[in-house]
């Protein structure tokens, strides 16, 4: 029986809930692993998954995505974690309900910036860089940023990483030989740009590469959602509802459900 008493925290991922449930297992390992005594992270997957690495995939996701944060805040969820490195739909989630919405993207690249001074990003294939680059541009954080490197991997390869350490290596050592090149140009923290990197990396503790340290991004995020409900304790405030983040009418919200 769950315990009333603690928070819980929905942590939506892009991957499906049975077909890579191995991953999904993992990463609900290491939240329970990093999460505060008074904390209860929670993985939902996503059916159909985000799988064909396209802004239009992403725009699909993002519908389902929104409708499950309301489904939390309705469920009685604290908060919900866009488990999600290209935080597609954040805006409108944080227009439509009122729990705090934490974003796996934003909560790194504003860590970043307490580790160094300039922070570059692996994403998971090239298709994904123009993405970032976008998506770094609207956080306002350019002048930081030294830009976007890629792997190419699928999605069996991570899964086949996660368990067989000759796949791991073979990873690693293309994840390694991203990184060099930025750091090189500058980039003093690297973030790789997924959960499922995020999640594989996670076993190494610290992760460096030539004096740059790889983030811990699901413990960032993790710890992020914890601090955001604190501040909602401490301060009553969860969001601007001034500008981007502005309160949704009813109407509106009634009127995407219906659609």
């Amino acid at each position: 029986m769950a315990d009333a008493s603690r928070k819980r925290i929905w942590y939506q991922s892009f991957v499906h809930p049975v077909e890579q449930r191995p991953y999904v297992e993992r990463l609900q390992a290491l939240l329970d692993k990093v999460a505060a005594a008074d904390v209860r992270f929670e993985v939902h997957g996503l059916d159909p998954p985000d799988h064909s690495f396209h802004p239009l995939t992403e725009f699909r996701c993002a519908g389902q995505v929104i409708r499950n944060a309301l489904e939390a805040e309705k469920s009685g969820y604290d908060a919900f974690v866009l488990g999600h490195f290209q935080e597609p739909g954040l805006v409108e989630m944080r227009g439509c309900v009122d729990i705090p919405v934490i974003a796996l993207g934003e909560a790194n690249l504003l860590a970043a910036l307490g580790l160094g001074h300039r922070f570059a990003l692996v994403t998971i294939d090239p298709g994904f860089i123009p993405w970032h680059d976008r998506q770094v541009r609207n956080h306002g954080l350019t002048e930081r940023y030294v830009g976007t490197a890629a792997l190419r991997m699928n999605l069996p390869s991570f899964m086949q990483a996660f368990t067989d350490e000759d796949a791991y290596a073979r990873v690693r050592e293309q994840f390694v030989a991203q990184v060099r090149p930025l750091v090189a140009a500058g980039a003093e923290v690297i973030i790789p740009a997924g959960g499922l990197p995020m999640l594989l990396f996670a076993r190494e503790c610290p992760f460096i590469v030539d004096g740059s340290p790889i983030m811990n991004g699901i413990a960032v995020v993790a710890k992020a959602a914890e601090m955001a409900l604190a501040l909602k304790t401490i301060t009553g405030v969860v969001v601007s509802r001034r500008g981007a983040y502005a309160r949704a009418a009813p109407e509106a919200i009634r009127e995407f459900l219906a659609s």
